[in-house]
């Protein structure tokens, strides 16, 4: 296979994995999530888009930089999403002093 065919699978790949991250966001938001496995894949996952994003500067791999740091953005959200979730949920069950 001639290197010019392999340059769209990079771009496709990054493409899949930004589409995923945004279906399990849409997925957190419709089911109001706060859930601590939740947090804690996004958590992980926010450490190795990270070391990817170093790795990829240093190899200077433009589609594993974009990638990361989308995915980097996106974990993001969805961990403050939950977080948030969470706080609600706890002023809720929590009882007001009297």
């Amino acid at each position: 296979m001639d290197p010019t065919d392999l340059r769209s699978i990079p771009y496709s790949a990054t493409s899949v994995s930004v589409l995923a991250r945004f279906i399990f966001m849409f997925l957190l938001y419709k089911n109001k999530s706060t859930n601590s496995l939740s947090l804690t894949f996004c958590l992980l996952n926010i450490a190795s888009s990270s070391m990817w994003i170093y790795y990829s500067y240093q190899t200077r791999d433009l589609p594993m930089i974009v990638r990361s740091a989308a995915e980097l953005t996106l974990l993001a959200v969805s961990s403050v999403y939950i977080v948030r979730n969470k706080i609600r949920a706890q002023r809720q069950v929590t009882p007001l002093p009297s």
